[in-house]
């Protein structure tokens, strides 16, 4: 049996990676702060099994509490072979030139971005070991990672420090031969509410904005379902390169 578990999952591409784990009869984990209750109706249809796991990515407690529940319930069902672990959740914001953000803002965006998936990662990679289960890590990046935005400090150096962070843990998974294998996915721009939060930055505090709004008149932002589509086909390919970085511009 196989699961997966994805952070973010109520919406954007979070909700369309559950929706079509599910409808492939994957069981999912949902790990954010509310609940889609839609993701019940598709596991039903599905004869699959989705669970929500309440979270504050931005908390230790609650990150630590979420990584409890599922070792009481995961890891004691002897039927799971392979667990997908997709960190998807992410925070834009504070969106402006660096001076002008607040500490705690930029602490949370930091511990959202780059923490909690360095947390739930290396907290799964040695559960997944002491239960003999696969894990296949997902960490969405993005291509700000490579290329420095005017107000986007934090979302760049917390993007790149993540890919930096995939091609590490690969190394180390391969030279132990554990079978587990980990990447970093860019998603390209998508229709979801990250955009619209850039969108509403001002010029002052983001440079690019207009061309963020020009994306959204000219209907050239892609949909969350079918770029989860294309995550999902990676994973699930047996030729999975461990450690690479993948550009969804690679595949449509």
């Amino acid at each position: 049996m196989e699961t997966a578990i994805i952070t973010g999952a109520s919406k954007g591409l979070g909700a369309g990676l559950a929706k079509l784990f599910l409808e492939s009869g994957i069981n999912v984990v949902g790990i954010s702060r509310t609940d889609n209750t839609n993701l019940y109706t598709y596991a039903k249809e599905n004869n699959a099994n989705y669970n929500y796991v309440a979270c504050d990515l931005s908390e230790k407690t609650s990150i630590q509490a979420a990584m409890n529940n599922l070792d009481e319930t995961l890891f004691k069902d002897t039927s799971v072979s392979k667990v997908y672990l997709i960190n998807n959740a992410g925070l834009v914001d504070p969106i402006d030139r660096a001076e002008n953000i607040e500490v705690d803002d930029l602490m949370k965006q930091v511990h959202v971005n780059t923490v909690a998936p360095m947390i739930l990662t290396n907290h799964f990679l040695k559960k997944a070991s002491e239960n003999s289960v696969q894990l296949i890590t997902a960490i969405v990046t993005s291509g700000a990672a490579l290329k420095p935005k005017y107000g986007w400090s934090v979302y760049c150096s917390t993007k790149a420090s993540m890919n930096m962070y995939t091609q590490t843990v690969a190394i180390e998974q391969a030279e132990q031969g554990t079978g587990h294998a980990i990447i970093a996915f860019s998603p390209g721009v998508m229709d979801t509410g990250m955009q619209k939060t850039i969108r509403s930055s001002s010029e002052g505090a983001f440079k690019d904005v207009e061309s963020f709004r020009a994306l959204k008149e000219n209907n050239q932002l892609k949909d969350a379902d079918i770029i989860g589509g294309v995550l999902i086909d990676i994973l699930t390919d047996e030729h999975l390169e461990n450690g690479k970085i993948y550009d969804v511009r690679e595949y449509i």
